[in-house]
């Protein structure tokens, strides 16, 4: 099984997401789109990840890369492969599939939660009916047609979905440790989130990114 992770950012990676997927026997490459790396065409890949940044899913022209990645992502869908699209991948797999993306209300940002609403999803549903997550995020986005809502918060209403075999998380389980030492420089300034709770991220995140590599490792057996 061929993993592509496509990274926006140097502080935003795969994290968590890397370790379950090696878990499930696949091989995992990352595209640093931001360095110029060229995007893998779909028939390339098995699974696609689709990372978060501060950049908006539509600023093409500052990030020329993220047209190619809309694009990239489409095409997996249609082809019924796995998509995992995380903070701004989800908010690009919205937009890849035809969903409006817009400033949200407010900023969500640090440590909080957010409220499972399908607990017949095999990825999202055995952890509800709340689960800690870290937010950092402006914009927001309309369900794609055809999208089950997955998950909300309290300001947030869209904060995950699923089209198919495709699943788009606003919000970051991905986060352990070391990636929380990656991304605090980055942090807007007075936002501070403990050790404490990106461990209980963490503790719930890895159980969910096991959960969703084995979903995805069905989907592309079966493709086979």
């Amino acid at each position: 099984m061929r993993s592509v992770v496509v990274q926006h950012v140097p502080f935003e990676g795969p994290g968590l997401i890397t370790p379950a997927l090696f878990a499930v026997g696949s091989t995992v490459s990352v595209v640093r789109a931001d360095l110029g790396d060229e995007l893998p065409a779909a028939a390339q890949l098995d699974v696609l990840v689709v990372m978060g940044g501060p950049m908006g899913a539509l600023d093409d022209h500052e990030h020329p890369h993220l047209a190619g990645t809309r694009e990239l992502i489409a095409d997996c869908v249609r082809l019924g492969k796995p998509v995992l699209g995380v903070c701004l991948g989800a908010q690009l797999l919205a937009a890849a599939l035809g969903a409006s993306v817009r400033r949200g209300p407010v900023a969500e940002i640090g440590a909080g939660e957010v409220e499972v609403l399908s607990a017949d999803d095999p990825v999202l549903g055995p952890f509800g009916p709340r689960v800690p997550v870290v937010h950092w995020h402006e914009d927001t986005f309309d369900l794609p047609g055809g999208a089950e809502l997955l998950a909300r918060s309290d300001v947030c209403a869209h904060q995950a979905f699923r089209v198919g075999t495709a699943y788009g998380l606003q919000f970051h389980v991905e986060i352990g440790s070391q990636e929380l030492w990656e991304i605090t420089p980055y942090l807007p300034v007075g936002t501070r989130i403990s050790l404490a709770e990106v461990d209980a991220v963490e503790t719930t995140g890895v159980r969910v990114l096991e959960r969703w590599a084995e979903f995805a490792a069905v989907v592309v057996k079966e493709s086979r």
